[in-house]
C-alpha cells in the first residue's frame, strides 16, 4: 500500500523495524503476565527463596520468547 509522504519527509517504518517492535512489545507483555502467574504459582505450591526465584525467572523467559514471537509474525502480517 502507497502511503503519500508530508513535506516533512517522514517515512514508513520498515518491515524488520515492524517486527522488531512486534516481539519487543510482546516480549515485555509476555514478561509481566509470566511473573505474575508464575509467583502466583509457586507461593501456592509452597516454593520459597531461591526456588521461588529460579522459578519466577523461567517462567518469565519462556512466556516473553513465546508471546513476543507470536506478536513479531502478527506484525508481519
Amino acid at each position: 500500500m502507497l502511503v503519500a509522504l508530508s513535506p516533512y519527509a517522514q517515512f514508513q517504518p520498515s518491515c524488520f523495524h515492524l517486527v522488531k517492535m512486534g516481539f519487543v512489545m510482546g516480549y515485555t507483555t509476555g514478561m509481566a503476565v509470566g511473573a505474575l502467574f508464575s509467583i502466583f504459582s509457586c507461593l501456592r505450591i509452597g516454593i520459597r527463596g531461591r526456588g521461588l526465584i529460579g522459578g519466577v525467572r523461567k517462567t518469565m523467559m519462556q512466556s516473553g520468547g513465546t508471546f513476543g514471537t507470536f506478536m513479531a509474525i502478527g506484525m508481519d502480517i
